[in-house]
């Protein structure tokens, strides 16, 4: 029996097809798991990509991944670039026979020609002694031992945007299931590598718009239409003196409106109103006065969104224009003292000097001798007074030169003295006589003292004591600088606004008291002449201004040795 099962099995070959069906399904499992190995590299290396994932980091990802079914030693990505083919990228860098930046000429290359045919290209190195290849990637990398050449087009949403070139350095057989594997792979790779270069495009126009956004030096914000604020620029936080953590989000008046004061009109208020650009100048945080514009953001439904704030910053500008108005009026005070001087010069002189006569008739200790004595004061007072007067209104072009010190307090003293003492205040002077010159304009410097004077008289005045005091003094500091002390025991100042009032336009007083910008000119001044301007204070028991200034150093006979 069991011979006749063998002859039977030859004679109808069961036993042939039982070794063929093992062979084939044998087959077939090599092919699924290769498939399969092939499902996972595609669906690996889609799953490994990132948007910022560097493309030498992206080949290499591809390289480590393919080489688990593939005998491939060097991989190169070309890509378009103003329609020429230019090689990107090679893998491994320290085996790169191609440099990158080579342009690829559509006439001699395997990549070209793999992009216009739309398929992959399997080539196979023939070397010769001439190095005379047909391709120019085979004439290249032939010299590091390159056999085999497999050229494989990229494409997105049916547009070219380069190649892949695997080479290898030996030959494997690659049927059209591997073709077709390397193909899709490459389209995956394709649709990662787009989506990289489109998110870096975006994510350089961003860093260039917050670059230029930053650049501006001006205020620029974006509000949504609850005044919370979602972006802005550096100077956003410059001017805030607050990080930026603190302003996202955040209501617009709550950190730009001082708290104390309220807008009759608010530009952004009024562009959501109308849907119209807005202006309007504003006192913002810091005593700042700034020109504000509104801008609505409208979108394809020309609904508005939000708005552009745009706040340029004008109190420097408000400044200078306050100086020249002040200018201006000294110009004019200057000219009208010039024809008032002229007008009492002439009658003064005969007050003189007819009182210089008669003296010389009277007989001394005689009443109407002490008369006339008294008016001959009080005449060269007046004289004094109005050649006062014209020099500090004097407008000229400030020219720096050797002055003293104490002779610009004793002629400010010489205008205010009686203004303060009338006002029941006791003036203080001591002035240290041998005090060091200094180089600088007079007139600015008198400027500056008389402000200061006049800062103290309302200062014990607004304060409500008895006995007011003001205390004037010199003194020279470390041989480098000398020093004016102005000393008061009025109402003193907060310690809210201690950092405020060099600014300008900042004051304590009621409008027509005062504008703000005495002590911002006053340090202006100083800081011209190299030196600066120094305050104590403590609020209800007075203040101390320091005026320093550098002395003139005298050359001695060694220095000019040296």
């Amino acid at each position: 029996m069991e011979n006749k099962r063998d002859i039977i099995e030859l004679l109808t070959g069961a036993r042939s097809s039982k070794r063929n069906y093992y062979t084939e399904l044998k087959k077939n499992l090599r092919k699924i798991k290769k498939k399969n190995m092939q499902l996972e590299i595609i669906n690996q290396v889609v799953k490994s990509f990132n948007v910022d994932m560097s493309i030498d980091d992206m080949l290499k990802n591809v390289m480590d991944k393919l080489k688990n079914i593939f005998s491939f030693d060097y991989l190169s990505l070309s890509m378009f670039e103003n329609g020429s083919l230019i090689l990107s990228n090679a893998y491994p860098q320290n085996h790169v026979v191609i440099p990158p930046g080579t342009l690829l000429t559509p006439d001699d290359s395997l990549c070209w020609k793999a992009i216009h045919e739309k398929k992959v290209l399997l080539h196979t190195v023939t070397p010769s002694l001439d190095q005379q290849g047909l391709y120019a990637e085979e004439r290249i990398l032939s010299n590091v031992n390159i056999v085999q050449m497999l050229a494989v087009p990229l494409f997105s949403k049916n547009r070219p945007i380069g190649a892949l070139n695997l080479g290898g350095t030996s030959s494997d057989t690659y049927n059209h299931s591997d073709l077709t594997f390397l193909q899709q792979l490459a389209d995956q790779l394709a649709v990662c590598i787009e989506n990289s270069r489109l998110y870096n495009e975006v994510l350089q126009s961003k860093r260039e718009w917050e670059r230029t956004f930053s650049a501006v030096k001006d205020l620029l914000l974006y509000v949504d239409m609850d005044y919370h604020i979602l972006r802005f620029n550096q100077a956003v936080c410059e001017f805030l003196r607050i990080p930026e953590t603190k302003i996202y989000g955040k209501k617009y008046d709550e950190l730009f409106r001082p708290p104390t004061h309220t807008w009759t009109l608010c530009p952004l208020s009024e562009c959501y109103r109308t849907r119209q650009t807005a202006y309007q100048q504003l006192q913002l945080v810091g005593k700042r006065i700034c020109d504000v514009f509104a801008y609505p953001v409208l979108n394809e439904e020309n609904e508005m969104y939000g708005a552009i704030l745009y706040i340029k910053d004008v109190t420097k500008k408000l400044h200078i224009e306050a100086q020249l108005i002040q200018s201006g009026k000294l110009a004019a005070i200057g000219e009208m003292a010039a024809g008032v001087a002229h007008e009492l010069n002439n009658p003064l002189t005969a007050i003189l000097g007819n009182t210089q006569l008669l003296l010389r008739e009277s007989e001394n200790g005689t009443r109407k001798n002490q008369l006339l004595h008294d008016i001959l004061i009080c005449g060269k007072r007046c004289k004094n007074i109005i050649q006062n007067l014209l020099t500090f209104s004097r407008q000229e072009d400030y020219m720096f030169y050797e002055c003293s010190l104490n002779d610009a307090v004793n002629q400010v003293l010489s205008l205010v003295r009686y203004q303060i003492e009338r006002s029941n205040i006791s003036l203080t002077v001591q002035l240290q006589t041998d005090l060091p010159l200094i180089e600088g304009s007079i007139q600015q410097i008198e400027q500056i003292i008389l402000n200061l004077l006049l800062n103290a008289k309302d200062a014990v005045n607004a304060n409500g004591k008895k006995q007011k005091n003001i205390a004037i003094q010199t003194v020279q500091k470390d041989k480098r600088f000398i020093c004016l002390h102005i000393r008061d025991n009025g109402c003193g100042i907060a310690e809210e606004n201690k950092d405020e009032i060099f600014h300008p336009f900042f004051t304590t007083k009621e409008a027509q008291q005062g504008t703000g910008l005495g002590l911002s000119v006053s340090l202006g001044i100083a800081r011209a002449h190299g030196g600066t301007i120094e305050m104590e204070s403590k609020a209800g028991h007075g203040s101390c201004f320091t005026l320093i200034l550098p002395a003139l150093m005298k050359e001695t006979n060694n220095d000019k040795e040296k």
